[in-house]
């Protein structure tokens, strides 16, 4: 697979994250759930999930865009081992915070795990750009 098309897929995997965020409204019934939390609480909970829903637009921006910058520049090999690390990061996180076998959980470790090795893939030696 060439470097470029690996690069389309991690923008794509970050689009698919960034609108599985747009759902949380509904999906965790927040406009219920968070009014039971403070208002502090309820407030950063939901400006976290928008500013996440920003960077995941972003990098799938970057992605789509500039896919030979990330590939060829020492700032895109930056920007690719960010976002590995950020899902390595919410892989480990997962079994911190949420400790529950369910089905669903575990699909999400799963695409976790599809986050950090496209973006670390470009960045080892032997993979061909």
């Amino acid at each position: 697979m060439r470097g470029e098309t690996r690069i389309y897929l991690c923008g794509a995997h970050s689009l698919a994250f960034a609108a599985f965020h747009l759902a949380f409204w509904k999906l965790f019934d927040w406009p219920a759930a968070l009014r039971q939390t403070d208002v502090a609480t309820r407030a950063v909970t939901q400006i976290l999930n928008l500013r996440l829903i920003y960077v995941f637009l972003g990098v799938a921006a970057l992605c789509f865009w500039l896919p030979g910058e990330l590939l060829a520049t020492r700032l895109g090999h930056a920007l690719l081992a960010g976002m590995a690390l950020f899902w390595l990061g919410r892989l480990v996180e997962q079994f911190v915070f949420l400790r529950h076998n369910k089905l669903l959980l575990r699909v999400l470790t799963g695409l976790f795990v599809l986050g950090a090795v496209p973006f670390a893939l470009p960045l080892t030696p032997w993979a061909a750009t």
